[in-house]
């Protein structure tokens, strides 16, 4: 038991680590849309249920589904993909936006979003309608528009990053977006990305990329054997002279075609059906014939950790995971020790993109430099995690530690204390959640009542409050050598104390400008009677669509008040009576620091105003 709870907190710490991990998706993007009917008679026209349309939503679809699972599970996810000038595509870009994915998505005019409209009834998919031509290709403009995106999209991640080379996911479903330019560039410029993912339906299209992992389906990886003509040994491949754009794309068990309890894979556009004999000994489809004489009981996982080692040679990747659907995934790597993960069977419209959950979690999992075997794990969990109700599968990354025993804190048990890595990924998942982000900063040196009430008025403009704090050293170069009179860990847990104080983070700059343009506050809010146009940081913030307020203070209430009043008691003979307190008999103890304080020469200055906390000039009037 204390092995299993262990190896859970480490799996956990693996999903920590990834925080903020900067990923570009790359790809075919399209809409889910999902209809939900009630239905409790038929037409008299035909045999045919009568719906009554009860709810609509909308969810990413394809690659810009597996950038929303990048985002949900907390990675930094910017997606690049041609984008139809349509309703589609708007509503597609509001997905993204809410998903908190960095759209640099390219508009093609004259070209449809691909949708995909699937009507249920009672939690059953009656019918899909698809849209979109995955035959409209590219414009040479368009090719253009999308590489530089692409690589503008590059630097920017990278800088953002702090010069760390990003991850590549590459998705590729066959709908366009990919042109054989665009797979000429990124394989050119492979060197510029840390870890590249491939999922293509035709892995063969992507020859001298050399993928970090490559997560084909079985009938992709069957493809991709067929076309290799290799066989021999327990596994014979045939390979029929047929148009290149044949193949299947996915595949589930079922009996032998045309058999009772046939169940068929969905295949590209344009091509016949996939399925397997009963006994799982040979797959067929147009453009593929693979038999096996491996004797009673060969499955599909057997037979594809039997080819680990040829679909890592074809791929040039240095892992492959054969995906199969309710049956799990194998997974080979290097050592050539194949591992096998398992899922649970679930209705068909529960599973739709559990794929590019899958993807997501094993791309950030080996791009954090996990174990194989780590990451293999993670990214089945989740996949199976998110397969809980119908509709486009998105693993979040509570859900995730949720599913590790490690489940997320709560309001009474809140992560309060943050670094600045994993602040703007943290902001984005309350902002999924509908939360607005209230965003102030300061030095806080010595937490009194003018700063509490000043921090429960902040709280009150949102619903998310999220304090900066400098740091000992930035607090020295704003208020002089004295300063701070506390030290940045007593500061911070003395606001992580306050239940109006949702985040605090210390920053090591003179400016808060770095987190402002990290998290987007949509209000700033400064402490001071002067108007908020004055705020140095004003133009950035409304800039990012923020706005800035200012709080008045409590009068008679500040640090400099304290501290006159510190002093005073240190003086010799009776205290004097300073603003803000009414005469205290001395305290000794106060008196021995002070003493120490004076014999190595320390004086405390009178301070300007405690909620500056930047470089910014003095204004008028005094801090609480």
């Amino acid at each position: 038991m204390a092995r299993a709870a262990a190896e859970q907190l480490r799996l956990a710490e693996v999903v920590q680590s990834w925080l903020g991990r900067p990923v570009l998706v790359l790809g075919d993007a399209m809409l889910d849309e999902w209809r939900f009917a009630d239905s409790d008679r038929l037409c008299r026209e035909a045999p045919a249920p009568v719906l009554t349309l009860r709810r609509r939503i909308s969810a990413a679809g394809g690659a810009a589904n597996t950038a929303v699972n990048i985002a949900a599970l907390g990675g930094r996810s910017v997606l690049v993909a041609p984008v139809g000038a349509d309703v589609a595509g708007d509503e597609l870009h509001d997905c993204l936006d809410r998903a908190g994915v960095w759209d640099r998505t390219v508009s093609q005019p004259g070209r449809h979003t691909p949708v995909k409209r699937r009507m249920l009834a009672g939690d059953q998919i009656l019918l899909r309608e698809d849209s979109g031509d995955p035959d409209d290709p590219l414009s040479e403009d368009g090719v253009d528009r999308l590489l530089t995106a692409l690589d503008c999209a590059t630097r920017e991640l990278q800088a953002a990053a702090d010069g760390v080379a990003p991850t590549l996911v590459i998705c590729d479903y066959g709908l366009g977006a990919l042109p054989a330019r665009v797979r000429a560039w990124l394989v050119a410029q492979r060197d510029r990305y840390a870890t590249v993912a491939l999922d293509a339906h035709d892995l063969a299209d992507w020859r001298g990329l050399a993928p970090t992992v490559v997560t084909p389906s079985f009938a992709e990886a069957t493809r991709l054997l067929a076309r290799a003509g290799r066989g021999g040994g327990e596994l014979q491949l045939e390979h029929p002279e047929v148009d290149a754009g044949d193949g299947p794309s996915e595949l589930t068990v079922g009996a032998a075609p045309g058999g009772a309890g046939q169940r068929t894979g969905e295949p590209t556009p344009g091509e016949d059906r996939v399925a397997m004999t009963h006994d799982g000994l040979s797959v067929t489809g147009t453009g593929v014939t693979v038999n096996a004489d491996a004797g009673a009981g060969v499955d599909r996982a057997v037979l594809a950790e039997s080819r680990l080692a040829e679909l890592r040679a074809h791929t040039g990747a240095d892992v492959v995971a054969v995906t199969l659907d309710t049956d799990g995934a194998v997974v080979g790597g290097a050592d050539g020790q194949p591992s096998r993960s398992h899922s649970t069977p679930v209705p068909a419209s529960h599973a739709v993109g559990a794929g590019d959950a899958y993807l997501a979690a094993m791309t950030l999992a080996l791009a954090a430099d996990a174990p194989l075997s780590t990451a293999a794990h993670l990214a089945q969990l989740a996949a199976t995690s998110t397969v809980t109700g119908t509709g486009t599968c998105v693993c979040r990354r509570e859900d995730l530690l949720t599913a590790l025993g490690q489940p997320a804190l709560n309001a009474d048990d809140r992560q309060v204390l943050i670094g600045t890595e994993g602040l703007d990924t943290l902001v984005a998942e309350h902002r999924r959640a509908g939360r607005s982000v209230v965003f102030t900063n300061g030095c806080f040196d010595v937490l009194h009542r003018g700063h509490v009430r000043y921090l429960e008025q902040a709280r009150a403009l949102g619903d998310l409050l999220v304090v900066a704090v400098n740091s000992d050293g930035s607090v020295r170069r704003l208020k002089g050598p004295d300063r701070p009179v506390n030290p940045v860990e007593d500061r911070t847990a003395l606001l992580a104390a306050l239940s109006c104080v949702d985040h605090v983070v210390v920053f090591e700059e003179d400016s808060p400008t770095a987190l402002i343009e990290a998290i987007r506050p949509d209000v700033y809010v400064k402490g001071g009677d002067y108007p908020p146009e004055l705020v140095p940081e004003a133009p950035l913030v409304q800039r990012l669509g923020g706005q800035v307020r200012t709080l008045g203070y409590v009068p008679d209430r500040s640090t400099s008040a304290i501290i006159d009043r510190i002093r005073a008691y240190g003086q010799e003979g009776s205290p004097e009576v300073v603003a803000g307190g009414p005469p205290t008999r001395p305290d000794p103890d106060v008196d021995r620091v002070l003493d120490a304080d004076r014999a190595l020469g320390v004086t405390l200055p009178d301070p300007a105003d405690e909620m500056t906390g930047s470089a910014a000039p003095p204004m008028t009037g005094k801090a609480p």
